[in-house]
């Protein structure tokens, strides 16, 4: 597969990021709570980075997003940004 679209909530400690999952797992919406909490710009768009290919995200960040089922969430994946969930969208 050469792209994948994805969204995702980037904040800077894991304490944060596990907190947000534990939200969700009580059924908050994932583009609510990017809104609330990602540092990224995309946060304002529900966490939506479109689609993309192998080669434009940071090397943790895109084996994640190219390693989920659409639909799938990741855990928290630390990068030099910060802590990300990652939710497969397309």
């Amino acid at each position: 597969m050469s792209k994948v679209k994805a969204s995702h909530i980037l904040v800077k400690k894991k304490s944060e990021a596990d907190n947000i999952l534990k939200e969700m797992e009580k059924g908050a919406d994932f583009a609510e709570l990017a809104k609330k909490y990602s540092l990224c710009p995309s946060g304002k768009k529900g966490g939506s980075l479109g689609f993309f290919t192998r080669g434009k995200m940071v090397k943790e960040f895109e084996k994640a997003a190219f390693s989920l089922a659409k639909g799938e969430m990741s855990g928290t994946v630390k990068t030099e940004f910060g802590y990300h969930i990652i939710k497969r969208t397309g």
